[in-house]
């Protein structure tokens, strides 16, 4: 998670059930999500429990955000001292601003919203004029709030696209600046767990469309069962959430929209219909998903790890689209059956082993038939053949380190190039997951430089 602003805030806090015990401490939220409590003192944890020195849920009220929720906290240096000041530390896994939960009550929301990095200019959407008179002796700036964007998930939420504004003025300055933001709502309280289900997967579905690691920022959820008064009304009070997320790097995305995958604008017809075909693809291509993402967020840290992760994924991918096997199962069944008749006693459950995965076609004829689809955009019949058994054989060699397949595995800047070509399969693939047509994806390879630029690596 991305967090914009320092949080560094005093307060006071205490366990649940004992609000007479407050300690003074300072809590601390950096730039990822990684949230520590100091305190002055030490909290008595349950001495009957396994771990008497972690708490599932820590309460206090700090400056600025009033009371606050901490979930799933643990100890991670403790100081006893006798006669002096005693301090301590504490990792705190979620962060809940605006209310307070008692030590059993479950933390349910009913809304979640949340943006990620490039947002606003994947969208490509605002409502500010700025109107210049032809003297250039009066300048007039208009705002029309644009529009939310609203979708039915198939998992019952909606899923809304919305639009926030600011504005601020001076004497000698003006400003307007518009935000745009996920909304996810739900009819009946949901655990927080679903709803960061649902934002991880729009978060890297936001990755893939603009090529690049974007980060998810400023989560807020609302709940009705906790209110606050505007004058003769009651309205949800918005509790602020931090917490370490998966596709959090350092550096913010700067990618402008001629540099991305595709727009808002490209998929605006069929918008709906494109979210759900991503979030369900998750509940089938999960593994190879994850994989592929992995290489994108700097998992892995090296060429060769980036490469055994990108190949595994390719992989798996066609295992969860494909039930191709080398013959039918009832054959090879009773092909098993007749081998391990012939079988010394002693040998048979190691047979039964190498047997077990026997009927599965190769790695090379997977590759073959993944780049089937999208052959033309990979060059001749003999560079295709080329590139598979570049992939194969440095697989293996990275896999085993064989010595008989050093000299055919690529490396350095070839190897490189090879993770180019493989992550741009993944991309052709995740195009035609999401609905593009053949020539949806023409279009997406002609007009995007990246993907042209992995396809001709």
């Amino acid at each position: 998670m991305r967090i914009e602003k320092k949080y560094k805030k005093s307060g006071y806090f205490w366990l649940p059930e004992q609000e007479d015990k407050k300690i003074h401490g300072v809590l601390s939220i950096v730039d990822g999500g990684e949230a520590e409590l100091e305190i002055i003192g030490l909290f008595q944890g349950d001495e009957s429990s396994e771990d008497p020195d972690s708490f599932d849920r820590i309460l206090g009220f700090v400056e600025e955000d009033g009371l606050v929720t901490l979930d799933n906290c643990f100890y991670t240096k403790t100081n006893r001292t006798y006669g002096g000041i005693s301090k301590s530390t504490l990792y705190v896994n979620r962060v809940f601003c605006g209310a307070t939960w008692g030590k059993d009550k479950a933390i349910t929301f009913n809304t979640f919203s949340f943006a990620v990095d490039c947002l606003d200019e994947w969208m490509r959407i605002n409502g500010i004029e700025v109107d210049t008179d032809p003297h250039n002796e009066k300048t007039t700036i208009t705002y029309t709030p644009s529009e939310k964007r609203r979708f039915e998930l198939d998992n019952g939420m909606i899923l809304e696209i919305n639009f926030a504004y600011s504005t601020f003025h001076s004497l000698t300055e003006g400003s307007l600046t518009q935000r745009a933001y996920f909304r996810l709502e739900s009819k009946e309280q949901r655990e927080l767990e679903d709803f960061i289900n649902i934002s991880f997967k729009i978060t890297n579905f936001m990755c893939f469309a603009v090529d690049d690691v974007v980060s998810i920022k400023n989560v807020s959820a609302t709940s009705p069962e906790i209110q606050k008064k505007i004058g003769d009304k009651q309205s949800p009070v918005p509790i602020k959430i931090y917490y370490q997320s998966t596709t959090y790097v350092e550096n913010i995305s700067t990618k402008n929209w001629p540099r991305m995958f595709f727009t808002y604008r490209t998929i605006e017809s069929n918008a709906q219909d494109v979210f759900n075909k991503w979030i369900n693809a998750y509940e089938y291509l999960s593994p190879a998903m994850n994989l592929y993402f992995s290489t994108k967020v700097n998992a892995q840290k090296y060429v060769d790890g980036k490469f055994l992760a990108l190949a595994q994924g390719l992989e798996t991918y066609h295992r969860r689209t494909s039930e191709l096997t080398l013959m039918e199962p009832a054959k090879f069944s009773e092909l098993v059956s007749e081998v391990l008749k012939g079988c010394p006693e002693e040998h048979v459950e190691w047979l039964q082993g190498r047997l077990m995965h026997g009927n599965e076609i190769n790695l090379r004829k997977r590759l073959k038939l993944i780049i089937e689809p999208f052959k033309d955009y990979l060059g001749t019949k003999s560079q295709r053949s080329k590139l598979l058994k570049n992939i194969v054989d440095t697989r293996n060699y990275l896999t085993h380190y064989s010595e008989s397949l050093a000299d055919a595995a690529v490396d350095g800047v070839d190897l490189w190039n090879l993770c180019q070509k493989m992550e741009a399969i993944f991309n052709l693939h995740f195009l035609k997951v999401i609905g593009f047509t053949d020539s949806e994806i023409e279009s997406v390879v002609k007009n995007s430089y990246p993907l042209k630029q992995r396809l001709e690596s």
